[in-house]
């Protein structure tokens, strides 16, 4: 079971998340916490002005966080335990401070400093929550996930090594459960071999949980949020948009990597792996019954399952009239990628030109500079990916045709079919994405199959 920022975020949410655990303390649940709601951006602001050289706000930032976290605690637990808690909170935040005075001195951040800085939050919250649960009868016990979650030493966004972590579970986690007791796990941290305290990416606390459930053969991995399952789009865009009672684990991944914000897009990989289903579930409605992601999903009379927009994305357009269909031409285009560490979304190619779209980040100056070593650059900024994820795209004919007579008055750059069988992609401008989405929400869900929408 995996709680999410909003999940955790003060009192009354740990207090109702109890409730939801103890429902299930037959089921032998292993919990997995996020840091509480935005403790992270503070944890990361206090480093960032650390390695600026400004201690006193990094400082100042931090007593904010310790506040928030000693007042959720008063607000949870009798005088003993608080007692007990506020000693260990204060132990945490004293060495939270020793740490960012010594990045001021240093005046330097590095990747490594910047880890284990923002994994106070996760080891913060999950002290406050197993207490919360002690005081209300669950047989809580805390486990550090540094001694389980063990990862390479990519630090910001370390790859979980599955096999050690299968054998870390197995020692750590197994026995407790097997005495009735309950783990509860900071998500999202991890160490190296050797003990160095890693993060495996924002949005990481999914794939903690999902590593874990995997590792444990869980009968299901829950990821409690605070929306009721995966919807067919962003209801900040369409407000009439409509919950997927069950999905498969390709179309969950799709959506999820474009831009569907419920789900990490690394967690379900362990899940498909183990073939266990993940349920999406809001901690403030735990009646309703989610979105249940499996390996095979029933037939669908509906064309499309969701649609999911990535905005903030650049085209970059290689032109070389006389090289592209050189030998190793393509091999040195995306080598130049590849040596920044840029992930590219979607390619097409023509004649004489490549264009690709990537995520708009710092590193599209350097890319740019070595690729004009090879061709003509050009990129447009301000671009958004709609995405349209369904099984039922593989058979049926058309599809494209009634895409994009829904999309008639849009302006679309890039199109991408095929690669995948259940995907459907294209570029757009940013700011034509409320209308794109508005458009192809009517067009495609109308008609909805009760079996499959909610």
């Amino acid at each position: 079971m995996k709680f999410g920022g909003t999940s955790v975020e003060d009192a009354t949410a740990i207090d109702r998340i109890a409730g939801i655990v103890k429902a299930r303390l037959s089921k032998r649940p292993l919990v997995v916490v996020s840091a509480m709601s935005k403790v992270t951006d503070g944890l990361l602001a206090m480093a960032v002005a650390a390695g600026k050289g400004d201690g006193d706000k990094a400082v100042e930032l931090c007593h904010q966080v310790r506040e928030r976290h000693f007042t959720t605690a008063g607000e949870l637990l009798h005088t003993g335990l608080f007692t007990e808690v506020h000693s260990k909170l204060q132990a945490e935040f004293e060495s939270l401070e020793h740490l960012l005075r010594g990045i001021a001195a240093v005046g330097e951040l590095t990747p490594r400093t910047s880890d284990y800085v923002v994994s106070f939050g996760e080891r913060l919250s999950s002290i406050v929550i197993t207490a919360a649960f002690t005081a209300r009868d669950i047989p809580a016990v805390l486990l550090d996930a540094r001694k389980v979650i063990i990862t390479d030493a990519q630090h910001g966004k370390a790859i979980p090594q599955v096999e050690e972590i299968e054998s870390k579970l197995e020692i750590h986690a197994k026995p407790l459960i097997a005495e009735g007791r309950v783990p509860i796990m900071g998500g999202f941290i991890g160490s190296t071999c050797d003990g160095i305290t890693t993060t495996i990416g924002r949005g990481g606390s999914d794939f903690s949980a999902a590593l874990a459930g995997a590792g444990l053969d869980a009968e299901r991995i829950e990821i409690w949020t605070d929306v009721d399952g995966m919807k067919t789009t962003d209801p900040r865009i369409c407000p009439d948009a409509h919950r997927i009672k069950i999905i498969s684990f390709d179309e969950a991944a799709e959506l999820a990597y474009f831009g569907a914000k419920v789900l990490h897009p690394a967690t379900v990989l362990p899940a498909v792996e183990k073939n266990i289903p993940v349920l999406v579930l809001n901690s403030r409605n735990p009646t309703n019954e989610g979105t249940r992601i499996v390996a095979r999903t029933p037939k669908s009379k509906a064309l499309f399952k969701a649609i999911a927009a990535k905005q903030r994305i650049t085209i970059i357009e290689i032109v070389a009239a006389r090289m592209l269909m050189t030998h190793g031409f393509l091999a040195k285009v995306f080598e130049i990628f590849d040596r920044h560490k840029c992930a590219i979304d979607i390619v097409s190619t023509s004649e004489v030109s490549i264009s690709v779209t990537v995520d708009s980040n710092e590193a599209i100056p350097a890319i740019t500079a070595d690729l004009e070593k090879l061709a003509y650059v050009k990129f447009s900024g301000r671009q958004a990916i709609i995405c349209l994820v369904g099984e039922s795209i593989r058979e049926r004919p058309g599809v494209a045709a009634q895409v994009f007579d829904a999309m008639k008055e849009i302006n679309v750059r890039m199109i991408s079919q095929g690669a995948s069988e259940i995907n459907m992609s294209f570029v757009i401008e940013e700011s034509d994405v409320p209308a794109a989405i508005k458009r192809l929400h009517a067009r495609f869900f109308n008609d909805l199959d009760p079996e499959v929408f909610d």
